[in-house]
């Protein structure tokens, strides 16, 4: 049993542990459990290799370099991103895109059954009415439209200025990729983005303008229909029924606009046609950590560094007790848990949907180790 100062001590920490600190109540094997299993992870993240391809290689992830600016030069474009560059260009000629996508498809090899190996048309549409020179600015607009959303949200939540400013330094690191415009026709960049944004814009009882940029992000990409249905569930958990209401519409559309799209891919499609690879691979810890990593600005980092931050940042999240680090950390480890489950190694840039934000979570990261190590140490 505790001694009576050891109790007196830990009464005291827990007064003096702030409101929005979610461990600080904690019982102590609840808090020592919660470590193990932080530990182990780490570990495992450890040695966990993080590539993008099926047969272990090393993962080649273009990148602007110092040396390709110096060279005012490109890496040569992934065929992904040169099968967008194709479209888009046919996009520019007039071209209906369902007149020409399958087949374009399909000339560059790509499956095109089932019908979601087709990527929606938005992001297509808006790429060749505004042309890369409009691209570059939105991109910087809607950075610095995330980074503000998040430096109002952090300002209004518990934690004060220095929380602030550390968690909006964490989030222009973690949004600072969508700059680079060798990325620009990647549904997933800003999908991702726009997730970022329209989580930081949320507020209960406010939530307008996030559904609308949620629904320009589930338009550009199906991969957030996640973060939509999250919050849905979240209103509804708050019995706020008419935001429940507003998301489960958002759901909706997005189903009745998926279906309009199979239906203008699917009569194209040949029995001869192949189906795409099975996305259903149980990758495990290593399709979590590799999707975030690669995606993000961690792909400049070790694996052995690169990996366990990913699992601090959501240690960070879960330790802040808020509506939006309730929120977070259900996101992150929803997506987690379906990276462990679905995409193969070279689907790797799913990540992107969900890594901007992330980085946040190092902001919350000492006071969620100071309290957790605090309750561990108070039962024998």
């Amino acid at each position: 049993m505790d001694s009576d100062s050891a109790r007196v001590d830990r009464l005291t920490d827990a007064k003096a542990a702030p409101a929005w600190d979610r461990f600080a109540h904690w019982g102590a094997w609840p808090a020592r459990i919660l470590l193990a299993a932080v530990a182990a992870l780490l570990v495992l993240a450890a040695l966990t290799p993080l590539t993008a391809s099926m047969d272990g290689e090393p993962a080649e992830v273009p990148s602007i370099t110092q040396e390709t600016l110096a060279e005012d030069a490109e890496p040569p474009r992934d065929d992904d991103l040169a099968l967008y560059d194709r479209i888009i260009e046919r996009l520019k000629g007039g071209e209906n895109y369902y007149d020409f996508v399958v087949e374009e498809q399909r000339a560059s090899d790509y499956p095109v059954r089932p019908g979601l190996a087709v990527r929606l048309p938005t992001l297509a549409h808006i790429y060749a009415w505004l042309g890369e020179g409009l691209m570059i600015p939105l991109a910087v607009v809607l950075m610095g439209a995330t980074v503000w959303a998040w430096w109002r949200r952090l300002g209004e939540e518990p934690g004060g200025k220095r929380m602030q400013r550390i968690g909006a330094a964490l989030m222009f690191m973690g949004a600072s990729l969508g700059l680079n415009r060798y990325y620009f026709v990647l549904h997933e960049l800003w999908a991702g983005m726009l997730i970022a944004l329209a989580f930081g814009l949320h507020r209960p009882g406010r939530w307008g303008w996030s559904l609308a940029v949620a629904a320009l992000a589930v338009a550009i990409r199906e991969h957030a229909l996640p973060f939509v249905l999250l919050m849905g569930a979240m209103a509804a958990w708050r019995r706020d029924w008419k935001e429940a209401a507003a998301w489960g519409a958002l759901v909706l559309a997005f189903f009745a606009a998926l279906a309009w799209h199979l239906s203008l891919v699917t009569p194209q499609t040949l029995p001869s046609d192949p189906e795409s690879p099975d996305w259903l691979v149980l990758r495990g810890l290593a399709g979590w950590l590799g999707n975030i990593v690669l995606s993000s600005n961690l792909r400049f980092l070790p694996h052995e560094i690169a990996g366990p931050l990913v699992v601090l940042m959501v240690l960070g999240w879960a330790g802040w007790k808020s509506s939006a680090g309730t929120t977070g950390t259900l996101l992150y480890l929803g997506y987690g848990l379906a990276f462990m489950i679905a995409g193969r190694a070279n689907n790797f840039y799913w990540g992107a949907v969900v890594a901007p934000a992330m980085f946040m979570g190092l902001a919350f990261l000492p006071m969620a180790l100071r309290s957790l190590i605090t309750s561990a140490r108070g039962n024998s």
